[in-house]
């Protein structure tokens, strides 16, 4: 039998009594497109939320989740987080800036409590998927138990579409 695998971002979870899913879909070693994994796990895209980090003029980093299949609006993020303007941060730097690679970024568990704003759509579900915290693994949780546990507010970060 195959070893379960744990992620820090389970392990806070369940620290917290906060029940959730986890949902495996075939990877190879890179990233996987999100738009993919949401069709890989046969999920609705808008349901799916990808972790960004960008950083604002202030020099603060500040973590955006927003559905799969949208692009986040640089200008309504800044204005959600009161900063002039953000910019996305580097691939290279996820690593050291917040524990996580490139394809596994999570809004838990990260090296640093960060400033985190989900797109207010995702009100809209009573459970999301977010990255587990490793290329292959989703975890389905509910919406408010996993904005209370981050902190996170919400608000409009989205481009329209």
């Amino acid at each position: 039998m195959a070893k379960k695998i744990k992620t820090n971002a389970m392990r806070i979870l369940e620290r917290n009594k906060i029940s959730y899913e986890v949902f495996e879909y075939p990877h190879g070693n890179e990233a996987v497109e999100g738009n993919e994994v949401a069709r890989l796990m046969g999920q609705n895209p808008a349901q799916v939320f990808k972790t960004l980090v960008a950083k604002g003029r202030s020099g603060e980093y500040y973590v955006f989740d927003i559905p799969v299949n949208r692009e986040l609006d640089l200008k309504k993020a800044a204005k959600a987080v009161n900063e002039k303007n953000i910019e996305m941060v580097h691939v290279k730097d996820l690593l050291k800036i917040c524990g996580y690679e490139r394809g596994n970024v999570s809004p838990l568990g990260m090296k640093s409590s960060f400033v985190t704003v989900f797109d207010s759509s995702a009100l809209e579900y009573e459970r999301i998927y977010i990255s587990a915290g490793k290329i292959g693994l989703q975890i389905f949780v509910n919406t408010t138990a996993l904005l209370n546990q981050i902190n996170a507010k919400t608000d409009t970060v989205v481009s329209m579409q």
